[in-house]
């Protein structure tokens, strides 16, 4: 069973920021460090750190040739099941760098020689140049090292959608960046069955297929050498009936066929050519719910619209709104805002906000509001009012102190109907002209255009509807 079917969430893959995996068998995803390391979002950040903080250590002791403390590295870097994804079959069963395997791809790692010589500089490159090393093992390898990250997202999540937790449970080992060192804490957990689950972010999961030697070998590699043997008119070179020349993969596979002592060889003499792989595997985008799951994106828009008319306004539908908000907010937002946490505290507790989100933007209307508007905006803050009044100063006010110039100073105002929505903007174009943030109210009817016209594989009318919506706030 789904995470969803079991705390009866009663909501789909696309309106939840974490995978929704089946604890019964692995989904064949990855979390991949390279892709994590492109993300601009705060948790990635810091996920990333640790991760660099892990490999930097084990650098660091494999060329001062302390190969003891280096092998004990590898002693946490067991067989994680507790994200069920990965390659196994059946019943989750992680194929870690651990038991067995840790001899194996430590001794590989070494005799490569690729830490010593520099060819390997960040944890992703061992999918390169380590013999026997794929990216089921380096996706299990980072989520060892990033346990403490998981564990944390999962308290959130859970606390988000209402989800038991257990008390006082081990983590399990993971990486501490600010030591240097495995350490094992207590803390909440999420335990199903007996087995601890950690959920994991579907922004930053993939299928890895862009960081992968085959690629760097047939794409970048071998275009390099076709390249080469023209500029040196070797022997390979041929003529085409148009008088260019040329010269076939094919031949160039026979003389240096695929394999990752190859590539070592070949990137210590071209490392400009990696350095190019690495810069084209840039844009990787986070996946969409139809690449995680089979859903039928139109029904789930359809249905929210009906609860959304089904919720009366007032005191006793609160919860139920603000569910449902959560929900919609995940759709129409992802992957651009991610990680929402409901009710953060703030000013030691004084003050809550009613959801925030990581601002993951590398595109569109939020990138625009940092790069063009210079307006800080790394969290976006969200108020969800079920009221049957309208919203007016006071409300403003709330949200606007919710900002900073570190937490950042956007926000959303949601709530159900505005009588005279032209006079609230205007209020709205006040606040911002008075340098207090920016606040964008959305309505019901918003709501419902934006989810009428949504596609999953194309975000241009929601980005369209914020653009002119902002644009109306700020250029007046």
């Amino acid at each position: 069973m789904k995470i969803s079917q079991i705390f009866n969430l009663n909501k789909s893959q696309a309106e939840l920021d974490f995978v929704d995996i089946n604890i019964n068998n692995d989904l064949p995803l990855f979390i991949d460090p390279f892709f994590l390391s492109r993300k601009n979002d705060h948790w990635s950040f810091e996920a990333t750190l640790t991760i660099r903080s892990f490999f930097q250590k084990l650098i660091d002791l494999i060329r001062s040739q302390n190969e003891i403390e280096a092998k004990r590295l590898f002693e946490h870097l067991g067989e994680p099941n507790s994200t069920c994804l990965g390659l196994s079959r059946g019943n989750p069963q992680g194929r870690g760098v651990g038991n067995q395997d840790t001899e194996k791809i430590y001794n590989n790692l070494l005799r490569s020689r690729a830490i010593q010589t520099g060819l390997i500089q960040d944890i992703e490159d061992n999918i390169l140049f380590v013999d026997k090393f794929g990216r089921d093992k380096l996706s299990d390898m980072t989520t060892n090292i990033i346990t403490k990250h998981l564990a944390d997202y999962t308290i959130n999540q859970c606390k988000l959608h209402n989800i038991p937790l257990s008390q006082n449970i081990p983590i399990g080992f993971y990486w501490d960046k600010e030591n240097d060192e495995w350490i094992n804490s207590y803390s909440e957990m999420l335990v199903i069955e007996n087995r601890k689950i950690l959920l994991v972010p579907k922004g930053i999961v993939s299928f890895n297929k862009s960081y992968t030697p085959d690629k760097y070998y047939n794409k970048f590699v071998l275009e390099f050498l076709q390249n080469e043997n023209i500029r040196l008119q070797t022997a390979l070179v041929g003529t085409r009936r148009n008088g260019t020349p040329f010269v076939t993969k094919k031949s160039l596979k026979e003389i240096n066929p695929y394999s990752k002592d190859f590539l070592r060889r070949f990137t210590n003499a071209h490392p400009e050519v990696l350095q190019q792989f690495k810069d084209e595997a840039d844009d990787i985008e986070s996946l969409v719910n139809l690449e995680i799951t089979e859903i039928n994106i139109q029904e789930i828009t359809r249905r929210l619209i009906a609860d959304l008319a089904n919720i009366n306004p007032g005191n006793d539908g609160a919860s139920t709104y603000h569910n449902l908000v959560i929900g919609i907010l995940e759709i129409i937002f992802y992957p651009h805002l991610i990680n929402p946490i409901k009710e953060r505290e703030i000013h030691s507790g004084r003050k809550r906000i009613d959801i925030t989100f990581d601002n993951a933007a590398k595109t569109g209307i939020f990138k625009r509001l940092s790069e063009n508007l210079r307006i800080p905006c790394p969290y976006i803050f969200i108020e969800c009012k079920n009221y049957s009044r309208d919203v007016a100063n006071p409300e403003l006010d709330q949200i606007g102190g919710r900002f900073s110039f570190n937490r950042g100073q956007v926000g959303f105002l949601l709530c159900r109907n505005i009588d005279n929505i032209n006079l609230f903007i205007e209020r709205c174009r006040d606040t911002f002209r008075d340098g207090r943030g920016l606040i964008i109210p959305l309505v019901d009817n918003d709501i419902v255009q934006i989810l009428q016209n949504y596609n999953d594989w194309n975000p241009q009318f929601t980005e369209t509807f914020l653009s002119d919506r902002i644009r109306e706030i700020t250029m007046n």
